[in-house]
């Protein structure tokens, strides 16, 4: 092993000598590069591998290329290449080559490689690793479009993107994204043509041997390529991404109709395509802008695209009476009606009619539960508030059992200051299962903190302990004992603590909430804080470090404190700490005796 290194590193003594003799290096900097060069390669020549010593040796060498460089740009002196970096280069290849034959399995690995030879442009050796990464990972679609997509735009070759778009899909004959990008890659030739013989007659240069045909030119690889994914992908998603892709080149328009056709012929109950085709009424017979148009012109202009986009999805909501047609058609609506536009005639034009389509969609018993909320935003915006009481109490009777849909109807009828709140949430809670009650009980003793006397809440909080299940009734331990501080003072909630401690279970932010009340007292008693932090930790003494620490920095910075309890209250906390905790509790402890903690 010893004399393999030392021929490594001989092999190095020329390329040192040269960065030594042009001045890019101190000797002293080169014996510097040896002594690490030696210890890099010892490493990598050991019987036990280590991906890590491997990476490290590379990072070293790459470090090294951009130190020359740098030094280059510097000193502004650019010869001797071959000699410096390129035998670098070498190795680094040479390097990356045995790691990845090694750990074939590692994707990163072989990335790193080919970013290593796109930054120093090293072409050839990229279309190695290509290739033999693409033998071994040929599971990976996204590699394939890397290495296809390198070949047409980098090495300008066309015909060999396409060779390895053609071998992928043998492989995944079924990827969208590959079809997809391979689509794209034929346009971009087809285009990259159609400049090339337009610069040439433009020049009016003899073509000669040069022979664009008609069919390239128009794009017909790439329709042979978009009729072969259309019979093995389904989807209407694919088809728009198909079409979104030609609508990027100018000479396509042949191209896009087809795939329109196709898009209606196939899938004609599909909401998605009736979405496209309306939003598409957009795009078409819009004005050209001219110096003369006016605001107002534009204005009408934009009406009527629109109101062509409702009729299709009239039409729609006929044809495809489904849930997804109408929330395409609400969101429609709201997106264009979020639009900012300076005319108000517009804008209110835009609200009347997305309040026709909530309210269509909602007589049909179609409209999903989400967008309730915004149908009742929308109401309240615009000042509607009989009518978003109306609308959330509807929606309460097609999702009783929805706790989201009774939040929102009590948010409206609280925001109104309506008097049957209370009947409301008697209701709601009638109708949501107990295990999901917990949102509006919180809403409901917030709401009720602010309007009703202080013993109609306290009540309401002593019925939602019994109410909510255990796990949720510490949430509602939690609010009870803040809101019983607020308004009733120290001792009435140091009463209440006692209380509910004695019903299990409990959070930890309940007994820190009641430490801090306690410290917030003139006369804080370390006889109370000791109580509090032992019957936190009965609880959550054995999975929480922190708590302990903090039970020990009271002892010491309480002026009633007694510093000689901290080494028994070490000794129980390691009795009682579980597995790692023990040791992250041991380096906590020393942060504190030296006082970093």
């Amino acid at each position: 092993m010893a004399e393999r290194i030392e021929q490594r590193l001989e092999d190095r003594i020329p390329e040192l000598e040269q960065l030594e003799r042009v001045g890019l290096f101190t000797r002293k900097e080169i014996r510097a590069i040896l002594r690490k060069a030696s210890a890099l390669e010892y490493k990598i020549q050991r019987r036990a591998l280590r991906k890590e010593d491997f990476i490290n040796y590379i990072q070293y060498e790459v470090n090294l290329l951009e130190l020359i460089k740098k030094r280059r740009a510097r000193t502004g002196y650019s010869f001797k290449k071959d000699e410096i970096e390129h035998s670098i280069l070498h190795r680094v290849h040479s390097l990356f080559n045995r790691a990845t034959g090694k750990w074939k399995d590692d994707v990163q690995l072989w990335l790193s490689h080919v970013a290593f030879c796109k930054q120093w442009n090293a072409k050839h050796q990229l279309s190695k690793v290509f290739s033999t990464m693409l033998a071994i990972h040929s599971n990976k679609p996204a590699l394939w479009i890397m290495a296809a997509k390198w070949e047409m735009e980098t090495r300008l070759s066309s015909e060999s993107a396409r060779h390895l778009f053609l071998r992928a899909l043998r492989f995944h004959p079924e990827c969208p994204k590959l079809y997809q990008e391979y689509f794209r890659m034929e346009l971009m030739h087809a285009e990259k043509q159609r400049k090339e013989k337009k610069e040439f007659e433009q020049a009016k240069m003899d073509l000669g041997e040069f022979n664009y045909s008609e069919e390239i030119l128009n794009g017909q690889m790439a329709r042979i390529v978009y009729r072969d994914a259309s019979q093995k992908i389904k989807g209407v998603e694919f088809q728009l991404a198909m079409l979104s892709i030609a609508k990027l080149f100018d000479f396509t328009q042949d191209l896009q109709k087809e795939i329109l056709e196709s898009l209606q012929t196939r899938y004609a109950d599909d909401p998605l395509t009736w979405d496209y085709m309306a939003c598409r009424e957009l795009e078409l017979g819009s004005l050209q802008p001219t110096e003369h148009t006016t605001k107002q012109k534009k204005v009408s202009e934009m009406a009527r695209r629109e109101e062509r986009c409702c009729a299709v999805f009239d039409e729609a909501v006929r044809a495809v009476p489904t849930e997804d047609m109408w929330k395409f058609y609400v969101l429609f609506c709201l997106e264009r009606y979020n639009r900012k536009t300076n005319s108000e005639e517009l804008k209110q034009k835009r609200l009347e009619r997305t309040l026709s389509v909530f309210s269509k969609a909602h007589e049909s018993s179609l409209l999903p539960e989400a967008l309730y909320k915004q149908w009742l935003q929308l109401l309240l915006d615009s000042n509607l508030s009989e009518k978003a009481v109306e609308v959330a109490e509807a929606a309460t009777g097609h999702f009783s059992q929805s706790v989201e849909t009774w939040q929102m109807r009590l948010q409206v009828l609280i925001q109104l200051k309506r008097d049957d709140v209370t009947q409301c949430f008697e209701e709601a809670i009638k109708h949501v299962k107990s295990k999901d009650t917990l949102p509006l009980w919180t809403l409901w003793v917030e709401w009720s903190e602010g309007t009703n006397s202080k013993e109609d809440t306290e009540a309401l909080y002593q019925r939602s302990l019994h109410a909510t299940t255990p796990a949720e009734s510490v949430t509602m331990k939690e609010m009870y004992l803040d809101w019983t501080y607020r308004s009733g003072g120290y001792k009435k909630v140091k009463r209440l603590f006692t209380s509910l401690c004695e019903n299990r279970p409990f959070s930890l932010d309940f007994f820190r909430k009641m430490i801090q009340i306690e410290k917030e007292q003139e006369s804080c008693k370390m006889l109370n804080l000791r109580e509090y932090y032992e019957r936190a930790l009965r609880e959550f003494g054995s999975t929480n470090t922190d708590l302990w620490l903090d039970y020990i920095k009271e002892e010491l910075s309480h002026p009633k404190g007694k510093p000689e309890n901290c080494g028994s209250i070490h000794w129980r906390a390691m009795k009682m700490l579980q597995g790692d905790l023990v040791e992250d509790f041991v380096s906590k402890y020393t942060l504190l005796q030296t006082g970093h903690l």
